[in-house]
This record gives C-alpha cells, structure tokens and sequence, in this order.
C-alpha cells in the first residue's frame, strides 16, 4: 500500500530524524537521491550526464537548497550547471557554496537552452499559486527541457493538491521520506509526472497516515471469496434499483456490473425488466430478500420514493448513485445501522454540498471529506481521480488504476454495480468502494487497450482484472 503525509507529520518526522543526525545530514540525502534521479534522466536521454544542460530554479528557502546541492554533484559529473535564483538576496548559502565550489554558475536569467530543468522555487510548505517573480522564471522554461520538480512542483498545495494560480508541470518529481496527498490527487497530480520516492529515513507514524492508494495485493486481501459451502444466497444478493424508460441501459450496465462484481444473484426493481432480462436471464425480477441496495442510476426524476424504500431498510447496505443522489436527507442517511456508499461525480458532489461544480473540481479532497462527514456516509467521489472518504473519518484511499477511455457513458453504472456487489459480499463502504474503483480502473484498462471502450466492453472485462488482483495476493 502506498501511504501519503500530511505536511504537518512529515515536517514532525523531519525534526525527529534531524535531532539523530549530524547538522545537514537530512538535505545532503535528499540532494543525493535528486541527483541521482536527474543523472538517469540525462543518461537516458542524452547517453551521458557530461557536457548537458542543467538549470536549476531556485527559491530561498531548503527546497532551493536540494536543488544547489543537487545541481553542484551534477556539475562534478561534467555537466554545465546554472543557477537562477527567485530572490538572489535569499539564497541557501551552503548549498550556493558549493555549487560554485564544483563549477556551477549562478544566472540573471533562465537560459533559453538546456537539457533538464529543476524545479526547486517552492518546497511543500508552499501555498496558494506562485507569486509573480517564480511565475516568470516557470514561464521562461525551454522547449523541450525535462522538468523535474523537487518533493512535488512549486505552486500545487502539498496537503489537498489544490492548484490556485501559476504552478510547474514536471515530467518528474522526486519526493523526499514519504508521499504527500497533494502528489496524488487532481488537479495537482496531473502535474506532478512520474513520482519518484526517495528514502531519507523518516519514520511518520502509522496513526497520521492522510491518504492510501491500495495496490493489488491489498486488493486481493479485501474481495470476497465463495468457499465450498457457499450458495448464491450466501453470496450475496444485490438489489438493483436503476433504469426507466428513457435510461433502460442504466439497469443493464449496472446489473452487469453486479454480476461480474461476485453477486451470488441480482434482483432487479424497476420499468427496464425487459431490457435486463434479454441480456441477463438469471436475473431475478421483483423485490424480495438482499444483502444490499444499489440505487440511482438512469433513475429519473420522480422516484424518490424509491430511495426512501432503500434508505429505510437499516440493517442493509446501500448505495446511492446518480439520481438516487436528488435532495438527499443528512439526517435520514446518518440515522441508518448498515453501510451507506454515495458515489457521486463532481456535479452531484456539488449539489450534496451546496456549492459550485468548479469548487469541487479544484478541492477534490476537501469536498469528498466534507461529504463524507456531512452524511455520516462512505463517500467515492469520480473523476480524473478517484478518492474514496471513510464514514467516520481517517485516511482517503486514493484509485491508482484507470484509464481516461473510462470517460463514456455508463461506466459509472457498471462501477455502482460492482460496488453493490461488494457490499453484499460483506465488505463495509470504503473497501468496497476502493475495491470496485480498483477493478473497475483495471478493466477499463484492459478493455480499452489505448482505443475507445463501452461500458459493456469494461464490465465484460472484471473478470479479467479479479483474476489479475487474486493472482498478486496468492
């Protein structure tokens, strides 16, 4: 499992280090393993470290000293070295030392050539976007140049990813000691390129871990597996609330996703039996016992009723998607004993929340922790990043699998399907939910191949990825 840190623990856990080791012993590690790192790049790139171009990007304070004692090993390995501070009043003086001590220079200016570009303006105590003298040396960055930023780029918030004005894209960050949640969730991670983790030897608590993106094996632990007393019931069974007249796809998507996802059997409620039925005959049509609810999807207006039936049965899960989100109750939702899982886009986010869809978009993790406290509900927010909030608050799991090919109608559907599976197999709502997002991300991987993907095509495809998961976990 890869764990992120708040700001907040990691600066802690470097002041614990820093108290065990001699006086610049922590940014000597860090600058050696961003050498390192830059020097792979430059040997991949141009077959060799000497004779290339480096520029540093300098800010005043330990980020630019990284960058200065990173940039003066280059320049002992033959590369030519140069030096662009924000502030030049404000320059870490050791790291300056000696970087013009192994032939570095220091310029006015960014050069309007070089090879690889580092990105030490801000460190992650930066916040809000950048101000207007780092703004116009990122503005000024070469054509072609490989960004590579140092513990995560200037201008994106180290704590929720939030990108508030001027920020660096890098092809390549190297973060020092642990991941921080502002590498993993949008819109920073999009600028954060390939994430290099670099051991300096912190030792952040257990207990202060923020965010987790789950990898397979972790997976593989959580979904359930039929043993060989078990029957259909035992399973479990979905109930699947979806679909009408106008959306009958909606009931077919999600009924699929729910037998793919390891329902023992799926009863279907709703005006699209037909359509359901023609496509999966071992349906069963009409209510009756379940082990959870999945709700919403292609519902239409006009049907509320439907989900008060479902939220009314306590001691069942239930999750709620599309419009089984309209004029959702807080109240109604918090008072329930068994799992609620919403799992709302950034538009119905932000109509739970009472605010603009672009908040949403730019606050990710604020608005799914908001949610989730809000609601008393496990919260999985979609998009470009898939995050997934415990009811009770605690570590985001963050979805490292996906595809943007998964951006078609009626993915979502497949995804609620699956997940309702999961919950009726046992699961409580953030498993479930990180579980369905993992499988759902690596189907539609496999099924779209880097072409265009349909929703059937992604559910026809879980089977492929629970094998891939259970394989990593054997």
């Amino acid at each position: 499992m890869r764990t992120a840190y708040s700001v907040e623990s990691v600066r802690a856990a470097e002041r614990e280090l820093m108290a065990r080791l001699p006086e610049g012993a922590l940014m000597a590690r860090a600058a050696a393993g961003l050498a390192a790192v830059c020097a792979e790049l430059l040997a991949r790139g141009r077959g060799r470290v000497y004779g290339s171009r480096v520029v540093l990007l300098v800010g005043p304070g330990d980020n630019g000293g990284d960058a200065l004692y990173a940039g003066a090993r280059l320049a002992r390995r033959g590369a030519g070295v140069t030096a662009v501070p924000m502030d030049p009043a404000r320059v870490h003086p050791g790291g300056l030392a000696a970087l013009r001590a192994a032939g570095g220079r220091v310029g006015a200016s960014v050069p309007e050539r070089a090879d690889l570009v580092v990105d030490g303006l801000l460190g992650i105590g930066g916040r809000g976007g950048l101000r207007p003298a780092a703004a116009a040396l990122v503005e000024r960055i070469p054509a072609g140049a490989t960004v590579v930023a140092v513990d995560l780029p200037s201008g994106v918030d180290a704590d929720t990813g939030e990108v508030a004005g001027p920020a660096v894209t890098a092809d390549v960050t190297v973060t020092f000691g642990a991941y921080k949640p502002g590498l993993l969730t949008d819109p920073g991670a999009s600028r954060v390129g390939a994430v290099r983790l670099v051991d300096i030897g912190l030792e952040p608590p257990e207990h202060a871990v923020a965010m987790e993106a789950l990898q397979h094996a972790d997976v593989a632990r959580l979904l359930p597996v039929p043993s060989a007393s078990s029957d259909k019931y035992r399973r479990g069974v979905v109930g699947v609330v979806a679909g009408s007249e106008q959306y009958p796809g909606a009931a077919v998507l999600a009924v699929a996703g729910a037998l793919r996802g390891g329902a023992g059997a799926v009863r279907y409620v709703g005006p699209a039996a037909e359509a359901v039925l023609a496509r999966f005959p071992e349906v069963l049509v009409g209510r009756g016992r379940v082990q959870s609810w999945v709700v919403g999807p292609g519902l239409g207006a006009g049907r509320a009723e439907e989900v008060g039936r479902a939220l009314a049965d306590a001691d069942v899960p239930v999750l709620l998607d599309a419009d089984g989100l309209r004029g959702l109750d807080g109240a109604v939702v918090r008072g329930r004993r068994a799992a609620t899982l919403l799992t709302p886009h950034a538009g119905e986010a932000a109509a739970l929340l009472g605010v603009a869809r672009e908040e949403v978009e730019a606050g990710r993790l604020g608005a799914v922790r908001e949610l989730a406290r809000r609601y008393g509900a496990a919260v999985l927010l979609k998009g470009s990043t898939t995050l997934v909030a415990p009811a009770g608050g605690g570590a985001v799991r963050v979805n490292p699998t996906g595809t943007s090919w998964l951006a078609t109608a009626g993915s979502g559907d497949v995804l609620s399907g699956l997940a309702g599976a999961l919950l009726a197999g046992g699961l409580p709502g953030v498993d479930a939910g990180s579980a369905a997002a993992y499988l759902h991300g690596l189907a539609g991987r496999f099924a779209a191949g880097g072409a265009p993907v349909v929703a059937q095509e992604v559910a026809a495809a879980l089977p492929e990825a629970w094998r891939s998961v259970r394989a990593a976990g054997q």
